[in-house]
């Protein structure tokens, strides 16, 4: 499956599609400063449950954050477990 991305203003998402051209799984996010991306929702259909595709999402997520220098706030309690529970991750959170 394909990630594919899309970002306008001060938001965007990272997203799988059907053949049809139906979203399948996605993860939105908003820019809260130049800095800083908030990961507000991860969603994936039910077939695709359990298959790791929520965590791929995540994953596209802190590549883009570490591409550009930014830190990621995890409001979405699925975005917070996976980056919090991953050692990998520990870079792209906020120091506390």
């Amino acid at each position: 499956m394909h990630i594919l991305h899309e970002e306008e203003d001060s938001s965007g998402r990272f997203y799988i599609s059907n053949d049809s051209g139906e979203t399948i799984a996605e993860i939105n996010y908003s820019l809260k400063s130049p800095n800083t991306i908030i990961i507000d929702h991860t969603g994936v259909d039910k077939p695709l449950q359990g298959k790791n595709i929520g965590f791929q999402l995540v994953e596209a997520v802190v590549k883009q954050a570490r591409a550009e220098s930014k830190k990621i706030v995890p409001v979405c309690s699925f975005a917070k477990a996976i980056l919090e529970k991953r050692e990998e991750f520990k870079d792209v959170l906020p120091k506390k």
